[in-house]
């Protein structure tokens, strides 16, 4: 059974850090490409950091470059990422994602967990 199980959300104080995890099972995750998206209410999903199945390139929003960091652990099956400097705008429903590097192309997604910026 495929699973990413999210951890590390809840409640944070603007201007401070949170890490989230996304530890993967069922799936060859040494083959697939990893990402973090969010979902704000009312707004739609978007995409906010990737990093390739090698660790060779990353990707970061333009609303979180500098502030957000993506990470892998082939050996532990396991996603990363690191918040800093929160604000009010990073209030949203996080998800992490895996999608196969080949073909044949499978998607997989998180359950989705909460990250909430307060004042």
């Amino acid at each position: 059974e495929v699973q990413l199980v999210e951890s590390g959300g809840g409640l944070v104080q603007a201007g401070g850090s949170l890490r989230l995890s996304c530890a993967a099972s069922g799936f060859t995750f040494d083959d697939y490409a990893i990402g973090w998206f969010r979902q704000a209410p009312g707004k739609e999903r978007e995409g906010v950091s990737c990093i390739s199945s090698n660790n060779d390139w990353t990707y970061h929003a333009d609303s979180v470059k500098g502030r957000f960091a993506i990470s892998r652990d082939n050996r532990k099956n396991t996603m990363y990422l690191e918040m800093n400097n929160l604000g009010f705008e990073d209030t949203a429903v996080y998800y992490c994602n895996a999608r196969r590097a080949m073909t044949p192309v499978y998607n997989y997604w998180g359950q989705g967990i909460q990250v909430t910026v307060s004042s």
